[in-house]
């Protein structure tokens, strides 16, 4: 969502604090700010509407000049996203500025209670509230991080903020609570504040996640960090472990067509070091209960939201098969209120590509809250999700910057696959059917590798298509949550309305909207559900709808049947999700483009979704 970025060292700020904005586009934005503090303490604030770019321009003959400041993109929900609501927000003498991610609740009460006290307003947001209070409850002679933790302790809500001033210069003061932020601790006294390590990482690899309710103080001489109810705290410094390389494009058009192209490397290291051939086991470093506490778990919740919901789906299929442990999955924005049993010797599993998603968090609190044992599964090291479950595994899929998620995803049904062994395993499952399951997955990245060369041939394809209206996408068991994948993608970055349904659903209601301008997307590798899918699409084409069908071997059955064929390599049906999902990527991706469409930064969209 809105990225922040703080810098103090012994170099001009603005520049840095303009690289960082860059790297954070991909997170979705719709205006853009920045304040720089130059050796007399004398602040400088430029917002623009709009895109990076206008910032740019709005200051490139009179660049502030400084060596510590902030800079913000906003992503709209209090007011429009133009110039009087674009961050920073200043105070009303003009000598506190701040930025702010996140929502406040109480915004309205606070507001009311500072207008009768002559405070100006001059946005519609629920930050300019924050920096008024502040303003309000600073008094004379006190320093700002003091006047910050007392207006804190009035919001209600989700934050995560950095502020200064010239009445206690040369100093950031940043918080958080429910909003992703952290800290880089470069060389030579240099200090930064991000809402993601892509903002920092240009200066430092070296960063300090903070907690909820932790506020962190940067000067001239150092940083310390204090919790707002329990006084001062040490929080660990992480390794950044990719360097600026991996969030570059690397000679691609589009992120999105790279991290596509990125799959083959990323699910070889997301086994990595994972796979015991022999013993037809895998191996989970990040798993710390011993078997017998494994033993006890009787259900397993999954929680998540969009992409990583699609890949709980295939959890449930995975653990239910090979482990034989009943799985239930739910969407995290609506776990925590509706009031979730949570039987004992449950395990909650939440996944998040951030760790930091909102409501993926709050489930994952709701179900601590409630006794579950936790687990999750992200790609972000150090992340919120990451810090509070009891355990759970990295992905190592490297930084993900197209809004739509490929990778990631793929990297998830495989890190499930792995878990689902794990379980397996040291349950019912036969070493025999493991070592089938782990030679499969050695030959995994391989098969993706020979999809991606189907590129040209699925650009072609995207041509015929581009311009319906609408799509359906159907499979059946496996196969159905890549059909809600599959159509998730299409409309993200190509806004052509698309659904998934499990095949046999589609005579429940769908079957009514096929006609001849109708795509289908058939999901329809050779395994135990094809003679029922081969129905199925007869039954779509008697009614005239154009077929695409993506199989795993030559398919005899549907010569005649359909209009297209994408072929897939054959495997066993719990990783065919993997290689079923990679040409529905491509197909998303080239309508997209043919389109005309902004495939890394779709439209109202956001990377991480960090508020509800």
């Amino acid at each position: 969502m809105c990225g922040i970025v703080g810098y103090l060292g012994h170099r001009e700020a603005a520049p840095i604090l303009l690289e960082g904005l860059r790297r954070l586009e991909y997170r979705g934005y719709d205006s853009a700010g920045i304040s720089v503090m130059d050796d007399a303490a004398t602040l400088t604030t430029v917002r623009r509407a709009g895109k990076l770019a206008e910032l740019e321009n709005a200051i490139a003959d009179s660049m502030p000049s400084g060596r510590v400041g902030i800079a913000h993109t906003r992503w709209a929900t209090h007011g429009p996203p133009t110039e009087a609501n674009a961050h920073p927000h200043t105070s009303r003498d003009g000598d506190i500025t701040l930025i702010h991610n996140g929502i406040i609740e109480n915004a309205a009460v606070i507001k009311k209670r500072l207008v009768e006290l002559g405070y100006p307003f001059r946005s519609d947001t629920d930050t300019e509230v924050v920096v008024h209070l502040i303003d309000h409850l600073w008094p004379e002679g006190g320093a700002l991080e003091d006047a910050v933790a007392a207006a804190l302790a009035q919001v209600e809500g989700a934050y995560g903020i950095v502020a200064m001033s010239s009445r206690d210069p040369f100093k950031l003061v940043a918080s958080r609570n429910g909003s992703p932020l952290l800290l880089g601790i470069g060389a030579d006294g240099e200090l930064m504040a991000g809402s993601d390590v892509a903002a920092v990482v240009g200066v430092t690899r070296d960063v300090v996640y903070l907690d909820d309710g932790d506020v962190a103080v940067l000067d001239r001489t150092a940083y310390r960090t204090f919790h707002l109810e329990r006084g001062s705290v040490r929080r660990k410094v992480h390794q950044v472990t990719w360097d600026l390389a991996a969030i570059e494009k690397s000679g691609y058009e589009h992120f999105m067509l790279k991290e596509i192209h990125e799959q083959p490397q990323s699910l070889r290291d997301v086994m990595r070091g994972r796979l015991l051939p022999e013993e037809g086991m895998s191996r989970l470093g990040g798993i710390t209960l011993s078997d017998a506490d494994l033993a006890k778990v009787e259900r397993i919740t999954i929680t998540a939201c969009g992409t990583s919901w699609h890949a709980g789906l295939l959890g449930e299929y995975l653990l239910e098969e090979l482990a034989r442990i009943p799985v239930d999955v739910q969407y995290a924005s609506e776990f925590r209120y509706k009031n979730p049993v949570i039987e004992d010797n449950t395990l909650v599993l939440a996944i998040s590509q951030s760790g930091e998603t909102a409501d993926t968090l709050a489930a994952l609190r709701e179900a601590k809250r409630r006794g579950a044992l936790t687990m999750g599964i992200v790609n972000v090291v150090g992340s919120t999700i990451a810090r509070e479950t009891d355990f759970g595994m990295h992905l190592h899929a490297g930084p993900e910057i197209g809004v739509a998620s490929t990778k990631a995803f793929t990297s998830q049904i495989v890190a499930l696959v792995l878990f689902s062994l794990y379980m397996g395993r040291r349950r019912d499952m036969s070493v025999l059917e493991g070592r089938e399951m782990v030679e499969a997955l050695q030959r995994l990245p391989d098969q993706v590798e020979e999809i991606l060369q189907q590129t040209d041939d699925l650009r072609t394809l995207a041509q015929e298509f581009a311009d319906a209206r609408n799509f359906l996408y159907l499979g059946r068991g496996y196969q159905f949550p890549v059909a809600l994948e599959g159509a998730l993608k299409l409309k993200e970055v190509s806004y052509i309305h698309a659904e998934g349904y499990p095949a046999a659903e589609m005579k429940h209601g769908p079957i009514a909207l096929i006609d001849e301008e109708m795509p289908v997307v058939f999901l329809a590798p050779r395994d135990p559900v094809y003679a029922k899918v081969v129905s199925n699409i007869e039954e779509v084409k008697a009614r005239s709808g154009r077929v695409i069908a993506v199989v795993s071997d030559d398919a005899p059955e549907l010569q005649g049947k359909v209009d297209h064929l994408i072929r897939v390599p054959q495997t066993v049906p719990a990783l065919l999700p993997v290689l079923t999902t990679i040409p529905l990527q491509l197909l998303a991706y080239h309508a997209a483009i043919l389109r005309g469409c902004d495939v890394d930064q779709p439209r109202n969209l956001a990377k991480s979704v960090t508020v509800e």
